[in-house]
């Protein structure tokens, strides 16, 4: 039987109602049941919506967050996470004072926001959190991420800008169309790192791992296990990278990889 299956969040778990569907919840903890790890593998953080999510898929097991800066087992507490460079944060942080940007900054459990205003607050709704503006410099714990949110039209020259010693991953979600989240870890960070991790301490070998994913910060996990999946809402990087397709987010396609998990 599959020995773990990694599930990516917006546009797979999660639709464009913001909401999971009851047949895959039902889905997901039929395969639980049966002996199979359910790990979460998304760009959110691991508090909100997105903690809750990973509770509900496997209370005492290891979940892949903010495209895998942050790697928390949920009953625990432990954490694999991998920090930002401070000088690359250093430089993020100038850069957004000095071109209006919103830049996130996160730790395991919480974050704060350069340019507080409609983009934040829409953010920290879908994230299931408070809007509660909080600047980046306050922040007490570890800064494993930071992520521009920015307007597709700003994305591209986002993207070419230098980004020394560290790797972007862009990311949309449904329930912000009009929106590109570009998470920002440590050079050589991400779900495919993170999934490794999370691969080794439950001793399952990557050619017994499933990946379901939509995106380009799917990508880098896809390609690391033996079953890489993508949903029929999936971009193009993401469709080319996966070994079986399944159908859209809306209807109910994380159901269909589920039950390709238990025949495998």
């Amino acid at each position: 039987m599959l020995g773990l299956m990694c599930v990516d969040v917006d546009g797979t778990l999660v639709g464009t109602g913001n909401v999971v569907r009851e047949d895959v919840w039902a889905a997901l903890a039929d395969a639980r049941a049966r002996g199979v790890r359910i790990a979460l593998c998304s760009g959110r953080p691991a508090f909100g919506n997105a903690l809750a999510y990973a509770r509900r898929l496997d209370p005492d097991g290891w979940h892949v967050f903010q495209n895998g800066a942050s790697v928390v087992n949920v009953g625990s507490g432990a954490s694999l996470s991998e920090p930002l460079p401070q000088a690359g944060l250093a430089l993020l942080l100038t850069r957004a004072h000095e071109t209006g940007r919103l830049l996130e900054v996160y730790t395991d459990n919480e974050y704060g926001v350069t340019q507080p205003g409609d983009l934040a607050r829409r953010h920290a709704e879908l994230l299931g959190v408070p809007y509660v503006p909080r600047d980046p410099e306050t922040l007490t714990g570890t800064r494993v991420r930071a992520q521009w949110v920015v307007p597709h039209a700003e994305a591209p020259a986002v993207q070419a800008e230098p980004h020394p010693g560290l790797d972007l991953h862009p990311a949309g979600s449904p329930v912000m169309p009009d929106v590109l989240f570009i998470s920002v870890t440590r050079a050589g960070v991400g779900k495919g790192s993170a999934v490794r991790q999370v691969a080794a301490e439950y001793g399952v070998p990557l050619g017994r791992v499933m990946m379901v994913g939509d995106g380009h910060n799917d990508v880098t996990a896809m390609r690391e296990v033996g079953y890489p999946v993508a949903m029929g809402n999936a971009d193009a990087e993401a469709h080319a990278a996966a070994r079986y397709h399944v159908g859209h987010v809306d209807e109910g396609g994380l159901v269909e990889a589920v039950r390709l998990a238990l025949t495998l």
